[in-house]
């Protein structure tokens, strides 16, 4: 949010005016914020397109060069990964996203952590559930 170039504005005045037109963030049980990594930039564009093909995902950022640590079967690893950031809504995550996901990712045991979105632009939650609409069959 940028506030007006004039400078003789009074601020205790012009910031309330500004706000005024901003959208109120809203509260939304409704949807998550799915991370999940994969071992590449490639396994993880692929996945992200399937997810949005699906209508599982509205969106899905890529984050690349993470450094993950982590145990795998009595070992410490150290890894560069790939992390997924997606938005999708809460209902059909276990019956259809979760299912979704772990026939699609490569890794035997896929990280998938789920986490609700507490507030945000009404509009852009309103997206996310629209975009995620289940499919008609």
């Amino acid at each position: 949010m940028r506030l007006p170039e004039k400078r003789d504005y009074n601020l205790a005045i012009s910031i309330p005016l500004i706000l005024e037109k901003q959208p109120m963030p809203v509260e939304s049980p409704d949807i998550l914020l799915v991370f999940i990594t994969a071992p590449s930039k490639e396994v993880a564009e692929q996945l992200a397109r399937q997810l949005l093909q699906e209508r599982l995902a509205a969106c899905v950022n890529i984050v690349s060069n993470l450094h993950s640590l982590y145990w795998w079967e009595g070992e410490l690893q150290s890894d560069s990964e790939t992390l997924l950031m997606v938005k999708t809504r809460k209902e059909g995550f276990e019956d259809h996203f979760l299912p979704f996901v772990q026939q699609h990712h490569p890794y035997q045991v896929p990280e998938i952590l789920a986490l609700p979105v507490v507030a945000g632009s009404n509009t852009y939650l309103q997206w996310v559930l629209q975009e995620t609409q289940p499919k008609s069959t």
